[in-house]
């Protein structure tokens, strides 16, 4: 087996943890290599083409994984450069104070963090600079505190989205600018808005002109830039190899995608950014005599508390059209808390990019199929609502005998959900009356084990080694030399899209790793490179 050269930090994945993470370390001057299964998704016009995007999953993982049942899915999920953050939504809020502390919903209590909001604060700060986020503070009811300004303003409303964001409003609801992550030209100005609703296909599509704030464009790329970091692609990372003590990882095994070749890699530290099932599957293949269980897995505690949030799609169809090809301007967080009729929390509406005809079609079965799905896309206005998924220790990510990766997963907090989209109706339907229009009908989907796009929590971070598998400094307790920077380490999902918080968090365990091999001021240099990066 090939041994290649030593690093100081290799970083198996480059999505919105690796990603990040590679840019604030770059100006370190240290030897980092980023290890991407992945190569770099090509941009072309069939990035905005719905029939070969969902149809055809042109760009889908080529991966068969399995339930709880041993039933096989196809994973919503996409190893490439920039992984998932390449066809996301670029939703990016903060998780809420609160959400680091014990909370109570319907499906049981939510744990504390060992960390609290204000240790990843200034690192939000950081992370929303580094992804151009566009939005406005203060106007979020459930908005946590900020220490600046978002770096841009919102994304101005098409004329249809601000019908519904007026009604709403004057029906005495809150709706708020969802901040996006969107890299302009120009920031808007008093005389002349972002012309963002352009982008047209956007959430769940790559974005062949790269305006999206992705991890590749964001993170990657830059961090290319400079002569000490470097990008291996098409190499998936097999296994974690340990010393003989077993409290330090000496090789990465890497299995070169086509020519199936095996090269081991070695660093001084080593970081699992591989997205949450991936980097519990990883852990439970690099299973030793030190660690039977798989690697860092002392407590039992890896692949389990496995989250994937309760997200679904309800879409209205309205007797209005709405023509809208960049609708995704506003969402409401007035339930995060609870409601008149509900003392315990619900969650996020937010609007959503238009379904591909596919979906649309599959979600009118047996209610709308007397009408074109063409006439029917004319008229739907298009939410995307989450509610918090509780951690469950059996609900979690394990290895069948012939290696494949198994979710065991049983959802939960289902009447969160429920109420959540009742209170949507209630108001759309209000929202339509105003207007003398009939209550729309709506469409709804919840996703499934395969919706893994906001997988989150199976490596869990907590001070006890026998409950946890990481220290508040995402540092195995296990291992010494080595860290996660991705959405493992969650210790609970809120009801928040989760990829500011990953960044975030991996800005935070740069620092801890910054410090260790020896370049602490460095912080300072990433913080005011990552500020002039937005664009």
């Amino acid at each position: 087996m090939q041994r290649d050269g030593r690093y100081d930090v290799i970083i198996i994945g480059s999505g919105a943890g690796g990603g990040t993470l590679a840019r604030h370390l770059a100006p370190s001057g240290k030897r980092i290599l980023i290890v991407e299964r992945g190569g770099f998704l090509p941009r072309e016009w069939a990035n905005w083409d719905p029939k070969a995007v969902f149809e055809e999953q042109r760009y889908l993982a080529k991966e068969t994984w399995y339930d709880r049942d041993d039933r096989p899915f196809t994973p919503f999920t996409h190893y490439c450069v920039g992984g998932n953050t390449k066809v996301y939504g670029a939703a990016l809020l903060r998780m809420r104070e609160d959400d680091f502390g014990e909370v109570r919903h319907y499906g049981g209590i939510s744990p504390a963090w060992p960390i609290t909001y204000e240790d990843l604060e200034p690192y939000y700060t950081r992370a929303e600079r580094m992804y151009s986020v566009h939005g406005r503070r203060g106007s979020d009811p459930h908005e946590p505190r900020a220490s600046s300004p978002y770096p841009f303003p919102p994304i101005e409303h098409e004329p249809r989205m601000r019908e519904v964001f007026e009604d709403l409003r004057a029906l005495g609801h809150r709706p708020f600018p969802i901040p996006l992550g969107v890299r302009l030209p120009e920031p808007a100005s008093a005389d002349r808005p972002a012309s963002s609703y352009r982008l047209g296909r956007f959430d769940g599509y790559p974005d062949v002109t790269e305006v999206k704030a992705d991890a590749q464009v964001c993170g990657v790329g830059p961090a290319l830039a400079y002569p000490n970091v470097s990008l291996v692609t098409g190499c998936v990372a097999e296994r974690l190899e340990t010393d003989e003590s077993g409290r330090r990882v000496i090789g990465v095994v890497v299995r070169r995608e086509g020519t199936g070749e095996r090269v081991v890699l070695s660093g001084d530290v080593v970081v699992a950014a591989c997205g949450a099932v991936n980097t519990a599957a990883l852990m439970l293949r690099s299973a030793n005599e030190r660690h039977p269980r798989g690697l860092a897995n002392s407590s039992d505690q890896v692949g389990r508390n496995y989250m994937t949030h309760n997200n679904g799609m309800v879409i209205a169809v309205t007797e209005g059209q709405n023509p809208s090809q960049f609708q995704k301007s506003f969402g409401l967080t007035e339930f995060y808390r609870g409601a008149p009729d509900s003392a315990l929390p619900l969650g996020t509406i937010q609007l959503m990019g238009k379904p591909d005809p596919g979906t649309l079609a599959f979600m009118a079965k047996g209610t709308m199929d007397n009408v074109p799905v063409e006439e029917l896309a004319k008229r739907t206005v298009d939410f995307f609502i989450t509610a918090e998924d509780l951690p469950d220790a059996q609900n979690r990510v394990l290895l069948r005998g012939d290696g494949a990766i198994r979710i065991a997963y049983t959802q939960n907090n289902i009447e969160a959900y429920d109420r959540l989209e009742a209170k949507l109706r209630e108001m759309m339907d209000a929202a339509e009356r105003r207007h003398g229009r009939a209550a729309p009908t709506y469409l709804t989907l919840k996703l499934g084990v395969n919706g893994v796009s906001h997988q989150c929590g199976t490596m869990r971070m907590g001070s006890d080694p026998a409950t946890s598998v990481v220290d508040p400094s995402c540092r195995a307790h296990d291992v010494d030399n080595l860290y996660v920077a991705d959405s493992s380490c969650f210790v609970s999902s809120s009801a928040v899209n989760p990829s500011l918080t990953i960044m975030a968090n991996a800005m935070r365990v740069g620092d801890e790793i910054l410090g260790r091999i020896g370049c602490p001021s460095c912080s300072a240099l990433a913080a005011e490179m990552e500020g002039s990066a937005a664009v």
